[in-house]
């Protein structure tokens, strides 16, 4: 790694992808950039035995023209993310990306900005102020374009979408019109095998078109933050299902903890029930009644029950 310059206040590194754990992941994607340039600092995570690790990456991007809808959507999934430790990328640009930008900091949270300009050249420069605080708040701003070059606009812009998707474990597609920028970001994390969610829109609104469309070609539908957790950090979720399985086999009384837990065993007539807990038949017939009140059991008929 090297330094080109200190200008915007904050140095100006080069590196090749593979010299960090962060941009390893471009080493396989199509195109793959030769060299690129940051201000900030990388993320990384360290895990138990003190080893580099590369964090949680997820990539929210949308329509520069994007409806208080989506800027509810995108601001509440970056900060959740941001929340618990997931790296947020997007584009700088207008709209949904700076939107998701913003959550992530207002998280505490870290987030890199993917530029479609040269390192030195922030657009929109109204958003320099963004890019301020994503370095201050270690991150990073990343371009392949080396300080005052100046690609032509609209092909640098989209070629940069492949380097937003290529880091990325997950693209969201929060709000897209049919023909939006957004949707290339999401070609090209099919073709670089990542998971697409997009958030499904009204009908009748143009910048949800896109997303409605990617969702009808297999895109995954968006509803909650803890859809894209879930598929972050499935052992967690694995971890709370058991927790809460084990808690809906406790009653509010000992009796009735006896019933639900010989239920689960696989009993299932009043004879089964009662033999399996040790319950004379006027205790059981009482706290079964109270179960099936509460909702806890039903009744299948000829005496048999099941857990709700």
């Amino acid at each position: 790694m090297s330094t080109l310059s200190t200008d915007f206040s904050v140095k100006i590194n080069q590196i090749t992808p593979q010299e960090h754990i962060f941009t390893e992941e471009l080493t396989a994607i199509a195109l793959k950039p030769k060299t690129l340039y940051f201000r900030g600092k990388m993320p990384q995570n360290m895990s138990k035995n003190g080893k580099q690790g590369r964090p949680k990456t997820v990539a929210i991007v949308g329509s520069r023209h994007n409806t208080k809808y989506g800027e509810e959507i995108a601001y509440k999934l970056a900060y959740e993310l941001g929340k618990r430790g997931v790296v947020v990328v997007s584009g700088l640009a207008f709209g949904i990306d700076t939107i998701a930008h913003r959550g992530c900091l207002d998280a505490g949270g870290i987030t890199v900005a993917i530029l479609g300009t040269a390192i030195n050249n922030i657009y929109p420069k109204s958003h320099e102020p963004v890019a301020r605080k994503i370095i201050a708040q270690n991150g990073a701003i990343i371009s392949e374009y080396a300080p005052d070059t100046r690609p032509f606009p609209k092909t640098s812009f989209l070629e940069r979408n492949r380097l937003i998707s290529g880091l990325s474990d997950i693209v969201v597609v929060v709000e897209a019109a049919e023909q939006s920028g957004s949707l290339n970001t999401a070609t090209h994390a099919i073709d670089q095998g990542k998971t697409v969610f997009a958030v499904p829109g009204n009908i009748t609104n143009p910048y949800s078109q896109g997303c409605n469309k990617l969702i009808k070609q297999g895109a995954i539908p968006y509803t909650e933050p803890d859809d894209i957790l879930r598929e972050l950090f499935p052992e967690n979720y694995l971890k709370k299902r058991k927790k809460l399985h084990q808690q809906s086999l406790i009653g509010d009384t000992d009796v009735e903890t006896k019933i639900i837990q010989a239920l689960a065993s696989g009993c299932r007539s009043g004879e089964e029930i009662m033999a399996h807990s040790l319950l004379p038949p006027e205790l059981f017939n009482e706290t079964i009644t109270i179960l099936e009140i509460k909702s806890r059991v039903r009744s299948l008929g000829m005496n048999t029950w099941s857990l709700i």
